[in-house]
């Protein structure tokens, strides 16, 4: 079979797709998974390729951890229909070990797969580094500190602790590894509004200004998935537009001019920058103006006329 090689992505913002579908969680993918259909995989991985894709995330679930060679024989079995790389969607180095030694570069041109993801208190994965070259997703959305004389892995919910806690690992990895900047992603976890008292979206927003304005981490990437902003909201808005996918373009009508610039999404869903008299638009910039119970107010306004 020849590989296909990726078509250019249609997408209406300077964005790079993270191909999502090859994942469990979506239904008939664990079809796919439950049957071991490696035909029905390498569909689905070609699908994703011709609608433009820059990488494919393969998360194969729990299994990866008690059957890591059948995460290598999904990756060898993509490998052998498209030249797109591959992300690895799985926090064991075990796990890692074994998809960084089945995938091919030359299969890809030569392009890095990507280790999705490490943290600080995850950082055994780059162990593997020196050994295996490759990009790695570092998460900000949880530090380490010393609490009672031990370290601890603490949630961000601040912007200054989101920019910390990304700063401190994206220079680590430039200086420690040698890692280039275009190597690096920063993954933003963009939270689900409906149950956001916190301003945790409001966090994200303003950690991904103070990232992109950051002379010291000029080059890297910022990435997130976009699919739990809008979970358990009605499908329509207000004004008659499809909520969810409003409420991603809105987020990224906010976000990529200060440099979110790669998706962990489906690569076909298509994404719009929204004129700023959109009705969600206004919405979600109400939205991250309030705190507590005004919050779950400003989420009605999405949907309630």
């Amino acid at each position: 079979m020849t590989p296909t090689t990726p078509t250019k992505t249609a997408q209406g913002f300077p964005i790079r797709i993270i191909g999502e579908r090859i994942n469990p969680g979506f239904k008939s993918t664990k079809a796919l998974f439950d049957n071991q259909d490696i035909a029905g995989i390498q569909a689905l991985a070609v699908k994703q390729a011709e609608a433009g894709a820059s990488w494919l995330n393969v998360n194969i679930g729990a299994q990866a951890l008690t059957d890591p060679q059948w995460m290598a024989t999904v990756i060898r079995a993509i490998q052998e229909v498209t030249t797109v790389p591959i992300s690895f969607d799985f926090p064991s180095k075990k796990v890692q070990a074994v998809c960084l030694a089945a995938y091919d570069p030359a299969k890809a041109h030569g392009a890095l797969p990507i280790v999705n993801s490490i943290t600080e208190h995850r950082w055994d994965l780059m162990e593997l580094y020196g050994e295996y070259r490759f990009k790695v997703i570092l998460m900000a959305s949880e530090r380490v500190e010393v609490v009672d004389g031990q370290p601890k892995a603490l949630g961000n919910k601040t912007a200054e602790e989101i920019y910390g806690t990304a700063r401190r690992g994206a220079l680590r990895l430039m200086r420690d590894y040698g890692m280039p900047a275009d190597d690096l992603f920063i993954d933003m976890s963009v939270s689900a509004i409906i149950a956001d008292t916190e301003r945790l979206n409001r966090s994200t927003v303003d950690a991904i200004k103070l990232i992109g304005a950051d002379p010291d981490l000029k080059g890297v990437h910022m990435m997130g998935g976009l699919s739990n902003i809008g979970q358990q909201l009605p499908p329509k808005a207000a004004d008659g537009s499809d909520l969810k996918h409003s409420l991603e373009n809105a987020f990224l009508t906010l976000t990529v001019p200060h440099g979110f610039d790669t998706v962990l999404g489906t690569p076909w869903r298509g994404y719009e920058p929204l004129p700023e008299d959109h009705y969600v638009l206004k919405a979600y910039l109400n939205f991250l103006e309030q705190t507590g119970s005004n919050a779950l107010r400003a989420v009605r306004k999405f949907y309630r006329a």
